[in-house]
């Protein structure tokens, strides 16, 4: 991100708005002990700015400027990798005790950083939301930082916000309970269009399939006995309805704004995915 952006910008978005100049790639290579981050944390630096993260603190305001100094000798020919090691201690002011090795790749172009950020910025979770209101776009917001993946449909035009980063995907479509269909096993689902007959027949379609990771909707308790009223007079079993995940959000986390329920809904689907995780 640069110096002015209050979004978190991912490495490959960094990249490719650096097509042209050049770039320095700040990997974690080793860790020794008590570190803010593991290997191949990484960091992607520019003259005036940077995405990623190895930890923040010192050692990442350190590597930043190390990072730059290589780019303003880049200038006058010399691109040659270098390694470094610092101690998270006294000398960073952190007191986190253990040592950090860092690469230092300097390259050209924005493009050259392309086939190295492979793996380096990993979003193992799919998160399908369904509807683009207040309360989708604060929850897209709040989840740019986190290891999501983002297909964000909606029945109407022109309701998207523009730019959004790579890691989330639009889709404007007629039919989203038909869209149920593309998704692969163990994707999350997460409802909350501008109409109830809507949410209703995008839940039926993800309970109905039964391999979600989750199945969210947006609502009260009172819309939830309804959608499980007409989902038992349609023939769905008790399992199936069950899985419906209504109201959506923690409880230890009340609040009717939109921001305040993105952070409590950001926060379970979090919860859901790593569960899921660990009973793989």
């Amino acid at each position: 991100m640069t110096h002015t952006a209050l979004l978190p910008q991912g490495l490959a978005d960094f990249a490719r708005a650096a097509r042209g100049r050049a770039v320095c790639l700040v990997r974690v290579l080793e860790v020794r002990g008590s570190a803010p981050r593991g290997i191949d944390a990484a960091l992607l630096v520019g003259a005036e700015g940077f995405a990623g993260t190895i930890g923040g603190g010192h050692l990442e305001y350190e590597a930043i400027a190390y990072a730059q100094s290589l780019l303003r000798q880049a200038e006058a020919g010399c691109t040659a990798e270098q390694t470094r090691r610092f101690a998270l201690g006294p000398s960073l002011g952190q007191c986190c005790g253990g040592s950090v090795e860092l690469r230092f790749s300097v390259l050209a172009d924005g493009d050259e950083a392309m086939p190295r950020l492979h793996g380096l910025e990993a979003r193992p979770y799919e998160l399908w939301l369904y509807g683009a209101g207040h309360v989708a776009r604060a929850l897209v917001h709040v989840m740019l930082p986190l290891p999501f993946r983002i297909r964000w449909l909606d029945t109407r035009e022109n309701v998207f916000p523009q730019p959004l980063p790579g890691q989330v995907e639009t889709l404007q479509t007629d039919d989203l309970a038909a869209e149920v269909a593309d998704a692969a096993p163990g994707v999350m689902h997460l409802v909350m269009t501008h109409s109830h007959a809507l949410d209703f027949d995008i839940v039926r379609a993800v309970l109905e399939r039964g391999d979600a990771a989750y199945c969210g909707l947006i609502g009260s308790a009172t819309k939830r006995t309804t959608f499980e009223r007409r989902l038992r007079a349609r023939g769905m079993a008790e399992a199936g309805i069950d899985a419906l995940v209504c109201p959506v959000g923690l409880p230890a986390i009340p609040g009717k704004l939109p921001g305040i329920i993105a952070v409590s809904v950001a926060a379970q689907l979090l919860l859901a995915a790593q569960a899921v995780e660990a009973r793989a």
